[in-house]
């Protein structure tokens, strides 16, 4: 394991991280006995960093994770969850909750809440959900339509809740780079959780949030590395940020598909180092929905990649010629 220290606060962050979304029955229901040796599975390849958030599963996805982490010594594990939605229970016959991506029985709905008591609340809520004492990092989520209530009431909560010691490291989790770069910018915020947006397809994140984040010792944390699924598996009906794939956008990903496949590295492998190849990145965050998958991801961060391939991505134009590649390892990127 390689970790380091996102921003200012002594939490570890892996070079690879467990995002724990489909554990909370992202689009499809995933047993217990899956979602338990999928965990098993994480920690056996020697991840060490969770990821989590009341939003996905209506609070299954922290059940099943704290369920799974509760008997591991806890000085050996990171962990994170996120603030802003509320989760309150629904009178009356639930149906299920497909249209907010999650099948699982709609027993709760989410609720908005960025105020200085909600924030408070979601995290005690989280605690006794994951069923742990304290919890390492925790994110602003998704505050984009909320941007003045984030800023003047989570954001200073969470700082003070850094302060007494409840939790590790604070930030934002989100996939667009301005609101982020804002809190860069603006706040003593300690990582940002990037979404989709520094990948092999998209390098919007190397405009401002990147260099900067750099400048201010803040770190990057990138999940959506194979932007929803085209850069996993490239092919006609493949998505791209949850959408079916724009024609161009295909064309692309085969592309770099068949130049990582000359030096015998698969797309995957390409897609999940490449960001680490940032100075301001402390690690990627992959989701995973069984212990094959898993085991695919640490392989593919493992994977040996040659320098050659990276400038022959360069020069033949899927990667602009100034973009940061990772430097050669021959054993790889270890988690």
């Amino acid at each position: 394991m390689h970790p380091t220290a996102p921003g200012h606060s002594a939490t570890a962050v892996d070079a690879l991280s467990l995002g724990a979304a489909a554990l909370g029955n992202l689009f499809q229901a995933v047993s217990d006995e899956d979602a338990a040796a999928t965990m098993e599975a994480a920690w056996a390849c020697g991840i060490r960093a969770f990821d989590t958030a009341p939003h996905y599963g209506l609070g299954l996805s922290e059940r099943r994770l704290g369920d799974a982490l509760r008997t591991r010594p806890r000085a050996q594990f990171t962990l994170s969850t996120k603030v802003g939605r509320l989760l309150r229970a629904r009178a009356g016959v639930p149906g299920d909750d497909l249209a907010n991506g999650f099948a699982v029985p709609a027993t709760h709905e989410r609720v908005w809440d960025f105020s200085t008591r909600g924030v408070r609340t979601s995290v005690e809520e989280s605690l006794t959900r994951l069923g742990l004492d304290r919890v390492d990092t925790v994110y602003l989520h998704d505050p984009d339509g909320h941007e003045r209530e984030a800023f003047d009431c989570a954001y200073p909560e969470l700082e003070r809740m850094r302060a007494e010691g409840m939790v590790g490291a604070i930030g934002v989790g989100m996939n667009q780079t301005s609101m982020p770069t804002r809190f860069v910018r603006d706040t003593d915020i300690d990582v940002v959780l990037l979404a989709g947006r520094y990948s092999l397809l998209d390098q919007s994140a190397l405009a401002a949030l990147l260099p900067l984040a750099s400048q201010r010792g803040v770190s990057v944390l990138v999940g959506g590395v194979f932007n929803s699924g085209l850069l996993a598996d490239p092919q006609p009906g493949a998505t791209f940020d949850y959408a079916p794939a724009p024609a161009h956008l295909l064309d692309r990903a085969l592309a770099l598909r068949t130049l990582c496949e000359t030096f015998g590295v698969p797309l995957r492998a390409a897609a999940l180092q490449f960001p680490l190849g940032h100075p301001a990145v402390a690690g990627v965050l992959l989701g995973a929905r069984s212990a094959a998958e898993v085991t695919d991801a640490a392989a593919m961060i493992n994977h040996p990649i040659p320098s050659e391939m990276w400038r022959a991505l360069r020069a033949q134009g899927p990667l602009p010629p100034g973009v940061p590649v990772p430097a050669p390892r021959q054993d790889g990127v270890r988690p």
